[in-house]
């Protein structure tokens, strides 16, 4: 017989190695069940963003969840429920950053575009675009500087009025020395060269530019209900951002993506594909004129279309000006017209500062034509020259009193609206830029798709949690969690 037997250092060995089998296994447990808890709130979290709103990325190309869920009424524990529905049930979720579109003057929502274009069109999509934006800044200034001259001009006139001597008296020798330099001329006092300007100062550009076949939208919007206006929901946190969205390239693209989605005045009038209306007929949309409304942010079609071809009247303006300050036989024109009024009204040495003032009227009627051609959805020229020069120096007379019917010729090689609406929005504000287009694709969620409780600011397109979960035994793991469309 043996005897079976095991020491006291046996016996403490066989306890410390199931214990740390044991510790091994609770160990394994523990980071399992932290290794499942975080899987859960991925997978609820990747499947919550799995639920972004189709129309607005079909029609927009922008990524968000609409908060609401379709109801209007909007709350954080929408997404914490969702997330909870999704699997992460028995987690404790608590949201610590979110992020909506309209977050710091609508950063995420310019993001989404600049990555778009990129990805859709590339860099070669405003490659010739890229080294005139020096030339748009430019003439920009100069048509702020042309303002002034263009408000000037009748009260230039009148001052040459009150020095003339008993201008009574001399009406009848004005028409007649007009007569005789132009057939059909009225007298200086009752507009003649600046009847065009004069109409324009008491009506707006749009009493003398409007095409006679084209018709002033009527459309409004109520701009306190804008999301440019109105008080937002704010996000929190602090997320990655897109360092550079404003350099020349990424306002370029942006500015194209405007282009290419929302409709302007000119939309529909070509059968081209360069003139065609971006994205549909518009015509259930509640402005017709989308890109003036971005760049003006006025509340009527009306308001827009007038407040931006007051701009464009002014550039091209400019660009007419040079040109006739050039052209050594329109100036004789002008010089022996100017001769003959001053002459007539006994002020022959007031000739040169008349003939600046009908220079200007001169290049103010030329740009009244361009812009009937450009709304016409003709292209006009760029820089003028003698063969594109349209209107003559007598029928400046009647230009803007309705009589005339100088509609503008299409010119080879010219420019269109739409690429004097891609100078300003180069010019324009960005975060102007942003929230106006997040203006329009609110108001055409809601007129074309029927999403009347569709905001912006409820749009999320990342979150971020704090997660508490129960493991083992009473033990809590608390991780964060993150999600967002890059």
């Amino acid at each position: 017989m043996k005897k079976a037997e095991i020491t006291a250092f046996l016996s403490l060995t066989f306890v410390l190695l199931v214990s740390f089998v044991l510790g091994i296994l609770e160990i394994s447990i523990i980071h399992t069940s932290k290794n499942m808890s975080r899987l859960k709130v991925d997978r609820a979290m990747f499947s919550v963003f799995g639920e972004y709103d189709a129309a607005l990325m079909e029609n927009y190309h922008i990524f968000a969840i609409e908060g609401s869920y379709g109801t209007g009424s909007y709350g954080e524990d929408h997404l914490t429920g969702r997330m909870q529905y999704y699997g992460a049930g028995g987690i404790e979720q608590k949201i610590t950053g979110i992020q909506y579109l309209t977050d710091q003057g609508g950063q995420a929502f310019r993001e989404q575009v600049i990555r778009y274009m990129e990805e859709k069109y590339g860099i070669s999509l405003i490659r010739e675009f890229t080294g005139l934006t020096p030339q748009w800044e430019e003439q920009a200034l100069k048509a702020e500087e042309m303002e002034e001259k263009e408000k000037g001009i009748l009260e230039g006139v009148d001052d040459l009025m009150e020095g003339a001597q008993a201008p009574s008296e001399n009406e009848d020798k004005i028409e007649e020395e007009i007569s005789d330099e132009m057939a059909d001329a009225e007298n200086l006092t009752d507009g003649g060269p600046f009847t065009c300007i004069e109409k324009i100062e008491k009506s707006g550009i749009l009493s003398v530019v409007m095409p006679a076949d084209m018709e002033l939208s009527g459309r409004k919007i109520d701009p306190g209900t804008q999301v440019s206006n109105r008080s937002l929901n704010t996000g929190e946190g602090v997320f990655p951002a897109r360092q550079g969205t404003g350099g020349p390239e990424e306002r370029l693209l942006f500015n194209e993506y405007i282009l290419n989605t929302f409709s302007d005045a000119v939309s529909g009038k070509s059968q081209s594909e360069e003139n065609s209306v971006p994205g549909g007929d518009a015509e259930d949309r509640s402005l017709a004129y989308e890109t003036e409304y971005i760049l003006e942010g006025k509340s009527s079609d009306k308001e827009n279309l007038e407040s931006f071809l007051m701009k464009l009247f002014l550039v091209r303006m400019v660009l007419n000006y040079v040109y006739l300050m050039g052209d050594q036989a329109k100036q004789a024109e002008v010089s022996a017209l100017a001769v003959a009024v001053t002459t007539a009204l006994l002020i022959p040495e007031a000739a040169e500062v008349l003939k600046q003032l009908i220079l200007l009227a001169w290049a103010g009627g030329e740009s009244v034509v361009d812009i009937r051609a450009l709304l016409s959805g003709k292209r006009a020229a760029l820089v003028k020259s003698s063969e594109t020069w349209q209107v003559s120096l007598s029928s400046l007379l009647t230009l803007g009193s309705g009589t005339e019917q100088i509609e503008g010729e299409d010119v080879s090689g010219g420019i269109r609206y739409k690429d004097y609406l891609r100078v300003f929005l180069f010019l324009e504000n960005t975060e102007d830029l942003n929230m106006r287009s997040l203006d329009r694709i609110e108001e055409n969620m809601k007129t074309e798709y029927g999403m009347d409780y569709f905001r912006a600011d409820q749009c999320i397109t990342k979150l971020e949690t704090d997660n508490t979960a129960e493991i083992l035994g009473g033990i809590t793991y608390s991780f964060p969690a993150y999600f967002g469309y890059e």
